[in-house]
């Protein structure tokens, strides 16, 4: 039998639960696994398990599913941590749905705990489901109880309600803090494309302008931190030897990080993106050149930074501005560009902020 695993999210990797897994279903027949999604990445990383899990590709979780069906894998097994039994049978529910077709699909959700269980999707591998929940001594939940409970969950184009909210969280759309949760209940309003509403939630007007115009019925909904473990990073450590140096510009957290991890140095617009992209880039050996205005979302557990960054902490709403002036002045539009001197580039970074403001804090690391 092949089966493909699709490991989705940093807690599934850090917890230790998606190795022992792959040992356990290796004993089942010839196993492949791939991340499904992007925040798992770095835990992959961490814990060095790159040989074991495919991380090369960015794909949602449900491409990755239909791309071990195209591969004629007789099963996936879809690996998922999720904060409660209710966010992670919701999320099962929406990947399967995303699928193409019926596919083989079992789910092995929130291992390791009291309300952990195991989710065959298409009834013809209830006979593997059993067996692996009596290996795993997990209890089997089968899809229409899911079904019932989510009928309450309706997603029209204009209205999305989030299962499993506390309050207090980081409501995160693609990527980017939109709001933050006040209840329990919380449901996305948009017209237009444009979310206009969040009851239940105080809304980011930033981070929904920075959002831009969506599918509400497809967008990636999380809520609360994107990597909630206490984790030690595990670094590699550069080795560009060329005599210009890279530097990239980032000014959206929801793009492919990993691309940069090559660059000498990366410009970074936004609180969130900084942070975000300085955790990421921290394994790499890569310093970032933060522009930021002080309006923080705790979105990691911890970010940590290379030394030899440097963050520049602008009045309010002043990080997209200067932003933009950074990209057009000094990279002439393009995202990666190539300098001899890395202090005369911060200079000029500053020549153009005191263009603007004198009222600004430098934090060197």
């Amino acid at each position: 039998m092949k089966i493909g695993i699709v490991v989705h999210g940093p807690f599934v990797v850090d917890s230790g639960h998606a190795e022992e897994i792959l040992n356990l279903l290796s004993n089942y027949g010839e196993v492949k696994a791939r991340l499904g999604g992007t925040m798992g990445r770095t835990a992959v990383h961490d814990a060095g398990l790159e040989d074991e899990i495919d991380i090369r590709m960015k794909m949602l979780p449900s491409q990755s599913v239909d791309k071990f069906i195209e591969e004629k894998y007789d099963v996936v097994i879809l690996i998922n941590y999720g904060k409660s039994s209710i966010t992670g049978h919701a999320f099962g529910f929406k990947v399967f749905s995303h699928c193409q077709g019926n596919p083989p699909l079992i789910q092995i959700e929130r291992p390791g705990e009291r309300d952990g269980s195991i989710i065959p999707w298409i009834s013809s591998l209830n006979e593997l489901a059993e067996r692996i929940s009596k290996d795993m001594n997990l209890k089997i939940v089968y899809p229409q109880e899911i079904k019932e409970k989510m009928a309450s969950n309706k997603v029209s184009e204009i209205e999305r309600t989030i299962a499993g909210v506390s309050p207090g969280e980081n409501i995160f759309v693609n990527g980017i803090v939109v709001g933050k949760s006040i209840s329990c209940h919380v449901t996305l309003i948009a017209e237009n494309g444009f979310i206009t509403e969040i009851n239940g939630a105080n809304i980011k007007e930033h981070g929904v302008e920075k959002l831009g115009k969506i599918d509400l019925q497809t967008a990636i909904v999380k809520t609360g931190l994107l990597r909630r473990s206490e984790v030690s990073p595990r670094i590699l450590k550069s080795n560009n030897n060329h005599d210009k140096l890279k530097v990239a510009f980032l000014n959206h957290a929801a793009e492919d990080i990993y691309q940069l991890k090559n660059a000498d140095y990366v410009v970074t617009i936004g609180d969130d993106t900084t942070l975000v992209a300085g955790d990421i880039l921290y394994r790499f050996d890569v310093p970032v050149i933060g522009i930021t205005d002080g309006d923080i979302d705790k979105v990691v557990e911890k970010g940590f930074k290379t030394k030899r960054s440097l963050i520049i902490e602008l009045e309010k709403d002043l990080d997209d501005v200067i932003g933009e002036k950074i990209h057009s002045e000094l990279f002439n539009g393009e995202e990666i560009i190539e300098i001899e001197n890395i202090e005369n580039f911060k200079k000029e970074i500053l020549q153009i902020i005191n263009d603007i403001t004198t009222c600004y804090k430098i934090k060197e690391n």
